[in-house]
């Protein structure tokens, strides 16, 4: 899994690429964290690269989601692929989070929901 960041006005925006499971979530778990503990209160998670993610990709983003909440921080996840999202519908996991379609909608959400 390969990892890609930016960071504008305020959000951070993370892009794994690749599969996201048992072997390499503890690689974006670090990640993610780090930002969290750092002080970066709006995250948006940019899916568009993940071609799977298995039930320890959505475990670690549940447990970002949860760090941030006393923070007042955000988290919103935009562009995943049809096979991603049915993952993450099947766990009823689509009522948990806030999904965009595209990146730009995803950041200024973040912008907006901070």
């Amino acid at each position: 899994m390969r990892i890609a960041e930016e960071r504008g006005s305020g959000v951070v925006v993370v892009a794994p690429g690749g599969r996201v499971d048992s072997v390499t979530s503890s690689a974006l778990e670090a990640k993610l964290l780090g930002h969290v503990r750092s002080g970066d209160t709006r995250l948006v998670i940019d899916l568009e690269a993940v071609d799977y993610i298995s039930s320890a990709g959505l475990r670690i983003l549940l447990r970002v989601a949860n760090e941030l909440r006393p923070m007042g921080g955000t988290l919103v996840l935009c562009a995943m692929a049809e096979s991603v999202r049915e993952v993450f519908e099947l766990a009823g996991f689509t009522a948990l989070f806030s999904i965009e379609t595209s990146r730009d909608r995803a950041v200024a959400r973040a912008r907006a929901e901070a």
